[in-house]
């Protein structure tokens, strides 16, 4: 299970159908619009930026 950076709904990871990688790690979201948001400004949500 992961935690989504944005909402932080609970996400499992075989089940997303959405991810992005970052600075070598895989983040999963539970939507289209949290992915799209992440990927706009991934350091808000990594704490790397």
């Amino acid at each position: 299970m992961s935690r989504d950076p944005v909402c932080g709904m609970n996400v499992l990871k075989k089940m997303a159908k959405f991810e992005s990688v970052h600075e070598g790690t895989i983040y999963y979201f539970c939507s289209a619009q949290c992915n799209a948001i992440f990927d706009a400004v991934p350091g808000k949500y990594t704490g790397r930026g």
